[in-house]
């Protein structure tokens, strides 16, 4: 005990005897970087199925102020989680001693962005920061904990702009139980971690590692960096113990430990779906379920109840007409099972940059749940979270990525729908009268389907004067005098949304002498694409997509078409575009088609892509002209 206790606090000096000066962080470290994490020790320990160990060390440099909350001192935790040995010692850019804190000068909060309500997740924070920039934050702390599901990966770091002198995790596995690990390279190459596995410690390092720079159009961190995953055999959750060896076991104890609990009807829920008078087709009975649930319920978060993975009873969903994604989820399950339709509930990791799960690599993980419901036309897919969003379509954040579908014979990895370019469509039918005041009086109808419907989703929670700001904001390539919205539906039968709009802009020609000049396409996709020869990171065009415009220019009386640009088709491997002209007596008729693909490309590719982009936005900014007939 006497070695054990002289070990530790040779550690501990040793860590808070170094200063971390900023001036010694180098040129390559400090390149885009916010802050620089300059030392990190993570020691986990596990002692048997239902105690873990976090021994945490931390010295980060602040650069400068957008990199203040990541430096903020903060613990998250669980009910019964035991927190000791909180030190914090903050550092001026030289390395002198400014401040220190201990556990006390903590806030303890409630760990989610809803208030202190419902909910077991809780979070310690520091509420300090020193006013001058650069300074070192260093922070050591201990955490035991029953539940050893949740061994966190192992990443350099999660945000951009971060960059790392040196990291090291180290796994001390004492309970007997076999620890699965695997490495995940990055497949970029961007950066590597050592391993080292002696006896029943496993260590990992990562030394010199860059700032991710939030270049354009930059995948998520977690598609560039390397990771290393752990998992026990065998794992306690708040005192529900289970096996993870294969997806199947997994999946077995979820059912019959998380759900089954929490899987019980009511009088009150059987009456709701005797009410509805079920009739028609499979699908037709789903989607009538599915748009009652919506109009009666809200989302709110709820993190209660082992580790907070645990669903709300849909009997108190049912009364009190609100749950998180859990809840919402389950009580949606329950009212589908009454009706006698096969459902599963199905954990997700929703993000709009799609992470899947490893299918040979079974852990505990997700951040959100959907519904799945087998039929013979194939599987509906139900987002329960949302009044607004359509029958069986799942937005941007939750497509072309897989499901953990609980099932009673485990857990069953299934894909998300991945919509097509011509899903994600855009369509504008635009007609445009051309004034020789050079104003234009426009009227058009607008569609959006797939993603594109998701983006647009948010006009229905708005009031009239709110959607037509909103649209001057995002059409700000037009100088509106007036601009107004119309007859907006949200098609929740199909996923549609539609709307007309009446418009007057001003100053879209040019008068030069006495004819008028205007570009081709009025309303478009602003970008603005820059060559860089000096690119680090790949890129990622996140969805397909499809724009499908028709315009029709209505010219000035007296006026003739003079000059119109060449019918043009562009074709690259990111996409395709297409621009032609058709002359109609005192009418002219532009259609534009542009095509992009989905894909993660490497970074020698970026300056071809902002070519292509660049030929499409010249080709919409192509010129028109218009003259008075002598």
């Amino acid at each position: 005990m006497k070695i054990i206790i002289a070990g530790a606090l040779l550690v501990a000096s040793f860590y808070y005897s170094q200063t971390y000066p900023v001036s010694s962080i180098s040129s390559e470290i400090k390149k885009n970087a916010s802050a620089v994490i300059r030392s990190e020790s993570t020691q986990v320990e596990i002692n048997k199925i239902d105690e873990i160990i976090y021994k945490n060390y931390s010295a980060v440099s602040v650069l400068n102020k957008e990199a203040v909350s990541f430096a903020v001192p903060k613990i998250f935790y669980q009910k019964g989680d035991v927190i000791s040995n909180v030190k914090v010692v903050v550092y001026d850019e030289s390395g002198k001693k400014i401040k220190s804190f201990s556990k006390g000068d903590f806030l303890d909060i409630a760990a989610n962005s809803q208030g202190s309500f419902y909910s077991d997740s809780r979070a310690l924070i520091l509420s300090y920061t020193p006013s001058v920039f650069p300074y070192t934050v260093e922070f050591s702390y201990e955490q035991k904990d029953e539940s050893t599901v949740f061994i966190p990966d192992f990443t350099p770091f999660a945000n951009f702009n971060i960059s790392l002198e040196k990291s090291t995790f180290s796994v001390v596995n004492n309970s007997g139980i076999n620890l699965r690990s695997k490495i995940y390279p990055s497949p970029f190459g961007y950066a590597s971690v050592n391993a080292d596995d002696k006896g029943n410690t496993k260590t990992y390092t990562y030394q010199n590692i860059p700032a991710l720079d939030e270049e354009v159009l930059v995948p998520n961190p977690q598609k560039i960096l390397p990771k290393v995953s752990f998992s026990l055999d065998e794992f306690n959750l708040v005192g529900k113990k289970g096996k993870i060896t294969t997806w199947k076991d997994f999946g077995l104890w979820y059912h019959n430990s998380l759900l089954t609990p929490v899987s019980a009807s009511t009088p009150q829920i059987k009456a709701e779906i005797a009410a509805l008078n079920l009739t028609g087709t499979k699908e037709e009975k789903i989607k009538k379920i599915y748009q009652y649930m919506q109009s009666k319920t809200r989302y709110i978060f709820v993190s209660l109840g082992i580790g907070g993975w645990q669903p709300m009873l849909p009997d108190d969903v049912q009364k009190k007409g609100y749950g998180d994604c859990k809840g919402l989820t389950n009580y949606m399950k329950i009212l589908l099972d009454e009706a006698g339709i096969e459902s599963h509930y199905a954990i997700i990791n929703s993000n709009p940059s799609a992470i899947s799960f490893d299918k040979d690599f079974p852990k505990m993980g997700g951040n959100h749940v959907i519904l799945v419901i087998p039929t013979e036309k194939g599987n509906i897919w139900l987002e329960n979270t949302s009044q607004e969003i359509a029958f069986n379509h799942l937005s941007y954040s939750t497509t072309d990525r897989n499901v953990l579908a609980v099932k009673p014979s485990g857990i069953e990895i299934i894909d998300t729908p991945n919509y097509t370019a011509q899903q994600n469509r855009e369509k504008q039918l635009i007609n445009i009268v051309l004034n020789a005041d050079k104003t234009i009086n426009g009227k058009a109808k607008m569609q959006y389907t797939g993603n594109q419907y998701d983006f647009n989703l948010g006009f229905a929670g708005l009031s009239q004067k709110e959607r037509n700001d909103a649209l001057k904001s995002q059409m700000s390539m037009l100088n509106f005098e007036n601009l107004e919205m119309n007859d907006f539906k949200n098609d929740r039968d199909v996923a549609s949304i539609n709307y007309d709009l009446s418009f007057k802009a001003l100053n879209y020609s040019k008068l030069v002498g006495s004819s008028l000049i205007f570009r081709a396409v009025p309303i478009y996709s602003e970008g603005f694409f820059h060559d860089n020869e000096t690119r680090n990171l790949p890129f990622e065009t996140k969805f397909a997509y499809e724009d499908d415009y028709e315009i029709a220019y209505e010219l000035p009386e007296g006026y003739f078409i003079e000059e119109l640009p060449q019918n043009g088709i562009l074709t690259s491997e990111f996409g395709t575009y297409s621009l032609s002209f058709e002359k109609k007596e005192a009418q002219l008729i532009v259609k534009r088609v542009i095509q992009i693909k989905k894909g993660i490309y490497n970074k020698e590719k970026y300056n071809d892509y902002v070519s292509f982009r660049k030929k499409i936005l010249n080709a919409d900014n192509s010129k028109i002209m218009i003259s008075k007939k002598s």
